[in-house]
């Protein structure tokens, strides 16, 4: 599997495109470049391998499910569960940019989302909106939910 193409899968949180290209995931999108995108892991061993969590946020980190963190770094990760069907897909890869699959301020439509897909991932559940990540920014001694 080559983890350059973009697949529309049913992630943990909602439908999305995940690639390890952040631009064309950009381009898909309709949006500036200079605004990051979040990185979906599979393992926390990943995630340290990427990032610093702060002392007193591992245990938030680590209990969290279905939240984005911003690191002190700036770059964003969220932790795939292992209960989640998306995990045996993010698994293969490691690491990969996710973002939801809709046209940005847009609603999903799959027309367009498999229009712009290089490859489909589908399971048995076909796929469904459902809410997205909470976002919570981290830095050493505070933190803010921004979603």
């Amino acid at each position: 599997m080559d983890s350059a193409l973009v697949y529309l899968v049913q992630t943990d949180t909602t439908v999305g495109f995940s690639s390890s290209n952040d631009e064309k995931l950009s381009a898909i999108k309709k949006r500036p470049n200079s605004k990051k995108i979040l990185n979906t892991v599979d393992t926390f061993f990943t995630l340290n391998k990427n990032a610093r969590v702060p002392k007193s946020f591992r245990k938030l980190v680590r209990n969290s499910k279905k939240t984005t963190f911003i690191y002190p770094n700036l770059n964003s990760f969220r932790v795939v569960n292992k209960d989640c069907k998306f995990y045996d897909f993010i698994s293969k890869f490691s690491v990969l940019y996710s973002t939801s699959a809709n046209e940005t301020t847009k609603n999903f439509e799959i027309n367009y989302a498999s229009k712009n897909a290089d490859v489909i991932v589908e399971n048995a559940d076909s796929f469904y909106e459902t809410t997205a990540s909470s976002i919570i920014k981290l830095s050493k001694k505070r933190f803010k939910k921004l979603r």
